[in-house]
């Protein structure tokens, strides 16, 4: 029974077309749920809609390879998705003023997700459930992960405001205090908080495993720092 219906789904009949384009509607809605939770640029409906447009894509792609006198090319359609979405998953990595890249988490889904709609539109539904499964493992357990390991990590990158007379004087010798190794030190053209303050950009390396939560804290409580942030 369960294998009648695979079978069915896998065609190319009107109903399971349709059917198809709703999964992979569905599944990519569903992968845009987490990235509008996460307050990221491209959400549900952006995610929908590369999945679908992928999905249908590849099913006219098929349908024209089934035509005898046409002679298409079945690849063709589905290497214009796969470059098409680059350049719109290139749309959503933004560089700030302080050279963090963000968005690129989001582009990288983008094109996860059409390429789970076409494997959905052609048919293979195995493939297309497979994907969606580990996009949401990447998104949500991998990222735990991730920020654990970051947030414990030997390097740190830290954007700070000190008093412009003598804070960067205070700013080493307080590192040296604690330990910490200074890899880089740059003066950055950000405007300050207090707007006389002096802004760095700063690399550290504590030559060990060390809580980024901690050495912040530590900072703030320096009464020269303005502010601290991890970049």
């Amino acid at each position: 029974m369960v294998n009648t219906i695979i079978d069915y789904l896998q065609g190319m009949d009107d109903l399971a077309v349709a059917i198809r384009l709703v999964i992979a509607t569905a599944c990519g809605s569903l992968i845009g749920w987490e990235r509008v939770v996460r307050r990221h640029s491209a959400g549900i409906r952006t995610f929908a809609l590369v999945s679908l447009g992928s999905a249908v894509a590849t099913v006219l792609n098929i349908y024209l390879a089934l035509i005898p006198e046409l002679n298409a090319d079945v690849s063709r359609i589905p290497a214009g998705v796969v470059s098409g979405i680059g350049f719109l998953g290139a749309g959503t990595i933004l560089v700030t003023g302080r050279n963090q890249i963000k968005g690129l988490t989001t582009a990288a889904t983008l094109w996860v997700a059409s390429c789970m709609g076409m494997a959905f539109g052609a048919g293979y539904l195995s493939v297309g459930f497979v994907c969606f499964g580990l996009v949401l493992i990447a998104n949500l357990l991998l990222m735990h992960l991730s920020t654990r390991v970051e947030e414990n990590s030997r390097y740190v990158s830290l954007y700070i405001e000190v008093e412009e007379t003598n804070g960067i004087k205070k700013l080493r010798k307080s590192f040296m205090e604690m330990g910490y190794q200074i890899t880089s030190m740059n003066k950055t053209k950000d405007k300050t908080l207090s707007g006389t303050d002096t802004a760095l950009m700063i690399d550290l390396d504590f030559k060990k495993r060390h809580s980024h939560l901690k050495l912040i804290d530590d900072l703030n409580n320096l009464d020269f720092v303005s502010y601290v942030e991890e970049v």
